[in-house]
């Protein structure tokens, strides 16, 4: 049985359970209340409405019918112990206690049978013996008239009570399931964007890289590193072929092991000496002694690397600095040159090395960029982390 319907069966039988309680209930106080004096008479009878709330409080716990059926033959004896010498219905006080528990506690069992719509068809054979029973306890007083409007007004309020219930479960839960596979699907497209942007962003940090050196034949750089660099790559597309999930260690290298929490300077100086052998001079200053988490790591040097990256393609300066700053909760990275700049509105935000690589790699980890450049004033690029 699918987890909506058992759900669905649940709040139906839980619900019968507590309406038959407090309907037993209000008949047992309509029967005492007024015949204080008598209750000797009505001992039976209100000893079979204390099982019969009994037997209701074990409806709600119960998956099987025994114990409805069994709380049902517990309101039909009750209603026979009203036929007998000694408790006979004589006034109308106690002919509308008897009505009240007849048309209200022991119909709150549809709620049971709605939960199988199958099972609907019992209402019918369920109301004719009640009918009858009451009929003839209430006899004597004079309200057979009243007693059968009530019954029918009763069983029919709480039949349809029980099944608009039913069917408004049942809409809501499926709604409820639709919403979730929609979900599901929604979360399936965001990973595989996800999954569509890191792989962007990895070809554009290395095989791009590589590929615009040799489309440039080089100029700049030494012919050992350019080659150990497309080594690297090579080795790299073999192991996305193979099926392997690369992280990042730093600009145009990935490794296929975690990277846990790890110190910046000593990452730091990998980078520098990156770009010293593809003829980029950085000049580091501030912080170089900073803790981060392995994710945001990743992120910040990966972004550093692009901004150098940048730099070294197209500010047409052999030379850069980068500060590093940080305070209780942010590290920034400053990164300028005074090359030939570029005018803000005029370039494409769009562009994969701005956009992915930088933006939307520090945005990925809660950080956030900002540029400033006019033409022929050099560049400044700020990135900053959480820590």
């Amino acid at each position: 049985m699918p987890r909506t319907e058992r759900e669905r069966r649940k709040l139906l039988t839980r619900s019968a359970r507590n309406f038959g309680l407090l309907f037993t209930a209000s008949a047992m106080t309509c029967v005492v209340l007024p015949h204080l004096g008598q209750l000797g008479s009505f001992a039976p009878s209100l000893a079979l409405m204390a099982l019969t709330g009994v037997a209701f409080y074990f409806v709600g716990e119960s998956r099987s019918l025994v114990i409805p059926g069994l709380t049902y033959l517990l309101g039909l004896a009750t209603l026979a112990t009203f036929l007998l010498p000694g408790a006979a219905v004589t006034d109308s006080a106690m002919a509308s206690a008897v009505t009240f528990f007849a048309s209200t506690a022991i119909p709150s069992l549809i709620g049971t049978i709605a939960a199988s719509s199958r099972l609907l068809w019992l209402v019918l054979p369920g109301y004719v013996p009640v009918l009858v029973l009451t009929t003839l306890a209430t006899w004597p007083s004079d309200r057979v008239a009243y007693v059968l409007v009530a019954l029918a007004v009763g069983w029919v309020s709480l039949f349809v009570a029980a099944a608009w219930l039913s069917a408004s479960l049942r809409r809501a839960f499926g709604g409820m399931a639709r919403l979730g596979r929609a979900h599901a699907v929604e979360r399936q497209a965001s990973e595989t964007e996800a999954q569509r942007r890191h792989g962007a962003r990895l070809l554009h940090d290395t095989v791009l890289a590589t590929l615009t050196l040799l489309a440039h034949s080089g100029v700049g750089v030494d012919p050992d590193a350019l080659r150990n660099q497309a080594s690297e790559d090579a080795r790299l597309l073999r192991q996305l072929r193979l099926g392997g999930t690369p992280m990042p260690r730093s600009s145009g290298g990935y490794t296929l092991e975690p990277v846990e929490t790890s110190d910046l300077g000593h990452t730091l100086e990998s980078v520098k000496q990156r770009f010293g052998r593809m003829g980029l001079q950085v000049a580091w200053h501030g912080s170089g002694q900073i803790l981060l988490p392995s994710h945001v790591l990743d992120a910040f040097l990966l972004s550093l690397s692009e901004c150098l990256e940048n730099v070294r393609r197209h500010a047409e300066v052999g030379s850069a600095d980068v500060t590093i700053t940080e305070d209780d909760s942010t590290v920034r990275a400053m990164v300028t040159d005074s090359g030939v700049g570029f005018d803000l509105e005029a370039v494409d935000v769009g562009r994969l090395g701005l956009a992915e690589s930088v933006i939307a790699r520090i945005r990925d980890v809660g950080g956030k960029v900002r540029l400033f450049s006019s033409p022929g004033s050099g560049t400044t690029v700020v990135l900053e982390v959480p820590k």
